[in-house]
Order: C-alpha cells, then structure tokens, then sequence
C-alpha cells in the first residue's frame, strides 16, 4: 500500500511554522507526526503539500493510496483502522477526515471526490488544529511516543554520579551523556536520545525528550512537558516548550509555553512572558484571519519560526509570533506579532530584511552544521519572501 500525508485546511492556522513544511513535519512529543506514521506502518511516507514545497516534499502516487491527514498523531488502534481501510472509503471522526483511500486519478481532489463511504470512529488521538496544540499536547504525545521507541527495549545504564527519581520511566540511548544531573520523572517519562548530553548541574522534570545530537548546558532547569529537537542546545530556565530541531537557546533566560521551529537562535538572557499581568487570556496572531484571536488559554508565550533569530536580552510579551527569517533586537517588549523577514525592534522600528542578505546568513548557518542550503531551499525561503510581503505593512 502506498500512504500519503497531506495537509489539510488548518495547516495555514498552523503558520508560520508551516512557512516552511508540510503539517506532517512538525514535532510534537518526541517524534515528528511523519515519523510517528512511518514507525507505525513501517514505510516511507511522501506529502501532498503547497507547490513551493513540492521540490523538497515530492508526493508519490501510487494506483492505490491511502491519504493520511498530516495533522493526525497516530495510535495503535487508529493504525489498525486506517490499514483496514478499503477503496473509496474515508475514516472519520465527526466533521474531521483522518485518512482516506483512493485511486490514482482522485488524490488530487480529495474533499470533493465522490461516491465515499465515511467509516465513523470514536478513538481518541491527537489532532494538531492550532499552534498551541503543539506545546499543550506534548505531554500526551511524550507518553505515546515513549512507549513506541522503547517497547521491549532495555535502557542505557546511567552512572552513579546522577540522581534518578522514578528510574523505570527514564529511558537513555546508547552514546548519551549525563553526569551530576538529576532526571525526576514522577510527573511524566524522560526520554534522553543518542549521542545527546546534559551537562553538569542540570536539573530536569518530566515528561521530557532531548532528541539525538542535542545538548542541555550547564545548571540547566527544565520543566516538562518539554521536547528539544535533534541537533539543539537548550540552556536557562525552560517549561512545556517544543524546540523541532536544529535551533539554539544556549544561555540563561527563561521561555515557558512556546514554540521555535528550525534554524533559530535566541540570544544570552532573552526572556519571554507566559502569563499576562491581568491574568487574561491570551490572543495570538492568526495568518488566515489576519488578527489576533482568542487561545483560551492563560499560559502562552513565543512561537517562532524557522531562521528567525534575537540579540541579547530580548524581551517578548505574552503570545508572541514571530515569522520565518526575522532577526530581532532593541529594549523593551517586542511587538506581539513580527512578521517574517523582519529587521530591528521595539526601540528602532522593523525594516524589511533583504533576501539576499537572509539567504547568505542562512548558508552560513548551514555550513556551521556542515550542511549546504541548495537551491531547492533557498527557492523555499524566496517564496515565502514573496508570500509574507503583505504582513510587513500590517
């Protein structure tokens, strides 16, 4: 069988994390929503997602597919019945389509393909609407995920300069690093990847997952539910926040509820606010509509999307969204929404940040990781140059 991930309408809800990648991609918990599928079916998984990310995500149709909704986690039973479905029948579960099969000819019409039988459920799973799914969901998706990765696995013995509290949830993959710290998972799993490290002095509450070739710093607090992408260095104070990968907050500051996608950077004693003084809810932009809406939620700090980067000592306020390639700095509070490509700040005014200049910091971000930003990422990032235009003079 061959099974494709598509994004469904809420992928633009899910901006601008999904500037740059299918919905499938985004992590939640210790895995990527593709991994999770792909671990379950075990099989590669392509994308239906926008044109300008088809270079990168090529779809691959088969006579025979299976469409999966990529804002979808999957579970044990959800796998059983997405696999037993059969042509031109659709699982779903009241208004929300889960996964469809279909031939060839009709994945390109997939809301309005005709003739389909609806098979309802009522099995419960974690769905990724909104971008506060992402940090309020993790704790579950930690705990599904931790029991996929170390089924009928044995964990890595930690040495006894570390404190261990609840040590049958803690589970370390050979070629991790752990020294003087303390792991507490009484509230949750704690999931250590290989080749990653916590250095000396860090203390951690779960639920938790460092992902592989990432790094705790020194004396660091982390409270979960918290995940740090493969290829991270987390350092400070951190709660229930989600780094997908390759991004960097080394220094001391504190960032709480939120979350950074790739290719970030926040710089030495920044600090976000979670909480408003008035104990409100917070509002959060929201690309579709072009305003701010209401979370529901009392908690909500920083959402900020790939390439983006702040100086030292930056302070954002309660809901923060900053888009993809914006480079941030200036005294006081930021603005709650800076859109993507991006230059300055609070105390200078923003500017737009010349494509030319983002793309040459990119590739030198890249080379640092031994990576090379070809074309195919570089046309990614111009297209999203052109697509964020209007937000600049919002």
């Amino acid at each position: 069988m061959n099974y494709i991930l598509f994004d469904n309408p809420n992928r633009n809800n899910l901006l601008p994390l999904t500037f740059t990648r299918p919905v499938a991609d985004l992590r939640v918990g210790i895995l990527t929503i593709r991994e999770k599928w792909e671990k379950y079916l075990n099989v590669k998984i392509s994308t239906l997602t926008e044109d300008y990310l088809s270079a990168k995500y090529p779809v691959i149709k088969g006579k025979q597919n299976i469409l999966i909704n990529g804002s979808v986690c999957p579970n044990k039973k959800l796998v059983s019945l997405v696999t037993k479905l059969k042509p031109d029948q659709a699982l779903v579960q009241d208004d929300n389509l889960i996964a469809i099969y279909l031939n060839e000819s009709d994945i390109d019409n997939i809301e309005s393909s005709e003739n389909i039988e609806d098979i309802e459920t009522d099995t419960p799973y974690i769905k990724i609407d909104n971008l506060w799914d992402i940090f309020l969901k993790n704790g579950d998706a930690i705990e599904e995920d931790f029991a996929l990765i170390t089924k009928d696995r044995k964990s890595a013995k930690a040495s006894d300069t570390n404190t261990l509290i609840n040590p049958e949830k803690i589970f370390i993959e050979k070629g991790a690093k752990l020294e003087c710290v303390v792991l507490n998972a009484e509230n949750g799993s704690i999931y250590i990847g290989a080749d990653s490290e916590i250095m000396e002095g860090s203390v951690i509450r779960g639920p938790f997952a460092l992902c592989e070739h990432s790094t705790v710093k020194m004396a660091a607090k982390i409270y979960g539910p918290t995940t740090i992408g493969p290829n991270s260095k987390v350092g400070g104070e951190v709660s229930n926040s989600v780094f997908i990968a390759n991004s960097n907050k080394s220094h001391d500051g504190f960032l709480g509820n939120s979350v950074i996608g790739e290719w970030c950077n926040i710089g030495a004693d920044s600090n976000n606010s979670n909480l408003k003084n008035n104990y409100s809810e917070v509002k959060l932009w929201n690309y579709p509509v072009k305003k701010f809406i209401n979370t529901g939620l009392q908690f909500c700090g920083l959402i900020m999307g790939d390439h983006s980067k702040c100086g030292i000592n930056t302070m954002f306020n309660t809901g923060t969204v900053v888009g993809v390639n914006s480079n941030i700095y200036g005294h006081g509070f930021q603005r709650n929404f800076i859109p993507s490509f991006s230059w300055g700040g609070s105390s200078t005014g923003l500017t737009t940040f010349d494509i030319v200049k983002a793309l040459e910091i990119a590739e030198r971000v890249y080379e640092r990781r031994g990576k090379v930003l070809d074309e195919t990422e570089k046309n990614i990032l111009k297209s999203i140059f052109k697509l964020t235009r209007e937000y600049r003079y919002l």
